[in-house]
């Protein structure tokens, strides 16, 4: 029978603690997380057999790894495009220094926000965005994110293709 999601595993993290660093992942650990990544709906017992411990084992590993902060969350991968999203582009942002909360609180409301990061460089966030074509794109950059007083310039990249890696692919311990 497989388990549901919903009700063996808790679905929000426990609050991160500032300076408290998270326990050191084992291989075990590191396997579990793989396999969910892979297949987030896998059962705890399909989890348990792959990893060679226990259901209660890999039920409580899960649990400490999603109180850690280590697993965020589950989710569907989606393509974009077939879900009637058909544009997408990463946009580089400018804003004023120190505005950096302010300015992530107003970018998680937009709608079709799918990433935000605060990075170095030539510029200051960087921003990914799925709309429904490349007119609610520009709405969006124009009248939205310029609007945003913090903001300072935007540069907008479309993307014309995106692939998602597969966890695999993706660990560079593998």
């Amino acid at each position: 029978m497989a388990e549901d999601w919903e009700r063996v595993v808790a679905p929000a993290p426990a609050p991160l603690i500032p300076g408290v660093p998270a326990r050191p992942l084992d291989a075990i650990d590191r396997d579990i997380l793989r396999i969910l990544q892979t297949d987030g709906r896998a059962s705890i017992r399909s989890v348990a057999e792959r990893v060679h411990v226990s259901r209660a084992n890999a039920y409580a590993r899960i649990n400490r790894l999603i109180d850690d902060g280590v697993i965020r969350g589950f989710s569907a991968r989606v393509n974009h495009e077939r879900a009637g999203h058909g544009a997408s582009a990463y946009i580089t942002l400018k804003i004023v220094q120190n505005s950096w909360r302010t300015v992530r609180e107003q970018l998680q409301a937009l709608p079709g926000a799918a990433h935000i990061a605060l990075v170095s460089g030539d510029f200051d966030v960087l921003l990914l965005v799925h709309t429904p074509d490349n007119r609610t794109l520009r709405e969006l950059v124009l009248t939205k994110l310029q609007s945003i007083p913090e903001v300072l310039s935007t540069r907008t990249l479309l993307v014309f293709e995106e692939t998602d890696l597969d966890p695999d692919h993706r660990d560079p311990t593998r």
